[in-house]
């Protein structure tokens, strides 16, 4: 086996090549990012009705990712559901996002918690890719042109004065 080495050179050679030659996946190559674009997105909420991000240019919209599992969602929902009624009737539109969650689980979860705003299933966390979701809650505030202006990690009480002044400030 005198060949070995020179093979063994050859084989890596060959898979240096592929990699740099080969296409690159683009299937999540757009990323969410605060002044860029948000990602587009076409899902059903847990009613059926069909959700395009697009479609609600001109509006502020606020997505929440979340899930029934997390305990620091369940504390945040009640305010989440403050602010979701207080905007009605403003150009402003608010969509729940679930992370790594049985949509099954939103059944129960609804008979004890009160979840007003839609919530919508990305099949595969497909939107949680687009977005670069790592954990939840993670909430985006895009303005009416489709601009991500605000990427929140983490709770807030979306009751408070602040964060409404966050939100109004972009209507």
């Amino acid at each position: 086996m005198k060949y070995k080495g020179p093979v063994l050179i050859i084989i890596i050679a060959i898979g240096a090549a592929l990699l740099f030659l080969l296409p690159e996946s683009k299937e999540y190559e757009e990323i969410a990012s605060v002044g860029k674009p948000a990602p587009d997105f076409n899902y059903p909420d847990t009613s059926g009705k069909m959700w395009k991000l697009s479609d609600l240019r001109g509006q502020v919209v606020l997505i929440s990712f979340w899930a029934t599992w997390c305990t620091t969602c369940e504390s945040e929902m009640p305010s989440k559901d403050f602010l979701y009624n207080k905007m009605q009737g403003k150009p402003f539109q608010m969509l729940g996002m679930l992370f790594r969650d049985d949509p099954a689980n939103l059944v129960p979860y609804k008979r004890t918690h009160t979840v007003s705003l839609p919530t919508l299933i990305s099949p595969g966390n497909e939107a949680a890719k687009k977005y670069g979701i790592t954990g939840v809650p993670e909430t985006f505030i895009i303005d009416k042109e489709g601009i991500v202006r605000e990427k929140i990690v983490g709770p807030r009480g979306w009751d408070s004065e602040e964060q409404i002044a966050l939100i109004e400030k972009w209507l």
